[in-house]
């Protein structure tokens, strides 16, 4: 171990997998590490008997619960936007299979309602009385119409200066239509969103609108099939196809500090390895990140889909926060057989929110609800935390906890700005998408 190293990388969950994919493309030389013998941290797939073993100690699932070996039980969700950018100009494509997911759903006056992204859609949608359907139709035509470099499509306003709330008020929106945009087109997970410049609100709303359009399913949403758990590997993968070096169950990673304060290496079972930069997750440096949160989930396992879906067989259900009178949002989603990720006839959901008590069964109970009866249920809560340091000064980039969307802009955002503050450059991430339906069959 005593070459040196670009770059070490710390854990393989899926923020850090793509950084070292990303990394190694651009042509650093990335050792990577993890304490554990599998891929994923936090991130990671489990079959039945490792889902118990997390969750029960040594308890057996029961036999009606069908093959072990068949169920992928993702530690959390989906994609879309950047991220299937980021899969294609890595060329990870070709170790993946994806899926379209078959629903995209919000709940709005204790209904699950479809999403309607589109003035064709918002027509028929019965989230809306005749005459709001009129006025989301007018906005959902300004939207799509708008291009940031034709002036003429901008109506004389400046999205830069404008705030979404002003936008929106110009359409005359009522507030329960304005939830389910913000929410769950924009994919916004509070209302903060509203005194900001209204461009990203656009930019985002039109996002989802082409990303349902590839598809042409019903939801702008992919999902790899076998789970979640295959992204991380085939970053590894690419990793390892440009020179990087992965070395799993390393015990004791210690990062290693030289006097002015950087970094100059990572030692493990009594070797150390030198870099002049460390890319890791919050738990191999608790000294330097604070808390700022916690999720909490529960996973369930069942023989139908979600009540309401269309009998989708994977959905994401929305749940705004004003909807349930909380601070925050909670996400709601399922996959199945079709995507391999349980036995035939079963079901996997995932409910998640942003923990305010310290209570998760009764917080997530709006969204178990809307499930139907379950067979299994499993309670998790995590801490989120934050980088504190000042990678400048240490040359330490150190990733967010995931949050409780299931929607992945978040950890997106997260890679390309540590891409960013580590690389010095911008990610160019203008790709033909075209590559990603070709992919996804």
């Amino acid at each position: 171990m005593d070459e040196e190293y670009d770059v070490i990388v710390l854990g393989t969950g899926l923020k850090e997998c793509i950084l070292s994919g990303l990394l190694s493309v651009n042509g650093l030389k990335v050792l990577h590490m993890d304490r554990n013998d599998y891929y994923g941290g936090e991130s990671t797939s489990l079959n039945l008997t490792q889902l118990w073993k997390h969750f029960k100690g040594d308890e057996k699932p029961p036999e009606t619960l069908g093959g072990s070996r068949d169920y992928n039980v993702d530690m959390f969700m989906m994609a879309n936007g950047s991220l299937v950018r980021i899969l294609i100009h890595t060329d990870v494509t070709k170790y993946l299979n994806f899926k379209a997911v078959d629903g995209s759903f919000v709940y709005n006056k204790s209904k699950i309602y479809k999403v309607p992204a589109t003035d064709v859609e918002a027509l028929k949608s019965p989230l809306m009385g005749l005459f709001e359907k009129r006025r989301a139709r007018k906005f959902f035509i300004y939207v799509q119409d708008y291009e940031d470099d034709d002036p003429k499509s901008h109506e004389g306003l400046d999205l830069n200066v404008v705030t979404a709330k002003e936008l929106i008020s110009k359409y005359g929106l009522e507030d329960n239509t304005i939830d389910f945009i913000g929410h769950s087109l924009a994919l916004y997970s509070d209302d903060s969103y509203l005194d900001q410049p209204a461009l990203s609100f656009v930019k985002r709303i039109k996002l989802y609108a082409e990303s349902l359009a590839r598809f042409q399913g019903g939801s702008p949403y992919i999902y790899p099939l076998y789970g979640l758990g295959e992204l991380p590997q085939a970053f590894a993968r690419l990793s390892a196809v440009y020179g990087g070096t992965y070395m799993l169950n390393k015990p004791e990673c210690k990062v290693e500090f030289g006097d002015d304060g950087k970094v100059i290496g990572v030692t493990s079972e009594g070797e150390t390895a030198k870099c002049k930069k460390v890319v890791c997750d919050p738990s191999y440096l608790t000294d330097r990140v604070q808390k700022v949160g916690k999720v909490a989930r529960a996973i369930c396992i069942m023989s139908h889909p979600i009540p309401d879906t269309n009998d989708s067989h994977s959905a994401q259900v929305i749940l705004p926060q004003k909807q349930l009178g909380r601070k925050s949002d909670m996400y709601l989603f399922c996959c199945s057989y079709a995507h391999n990720v349980a036995p035939k006839g079963k079901y996997i959901a995932f409910v998640s929110t942003e923990a305010e008590t310290d209570d998760p069964k009764v917080e997530l109970e709006p969204g178990i609800k809307l499930l139907g009866p379950v067979d299994e249920i499993f309670y998790d809560t995590y801490d989120r935390y934050v980088p504190t340091n000042d990678h400048t000064a240490d040359n330490c980039f150190i990733s967010a906890s995931y949050d409780p969307t299931t929607h992945f802009e978040t950890t997106v955002n997260d890679v390309i700005q540590m891409y960013t503050k580590i690389t010095g450059k911008a990610l160019d991430l203008s790709v033909d998408l075209s590559a990603a339906s070709a992919a996804e069959e």
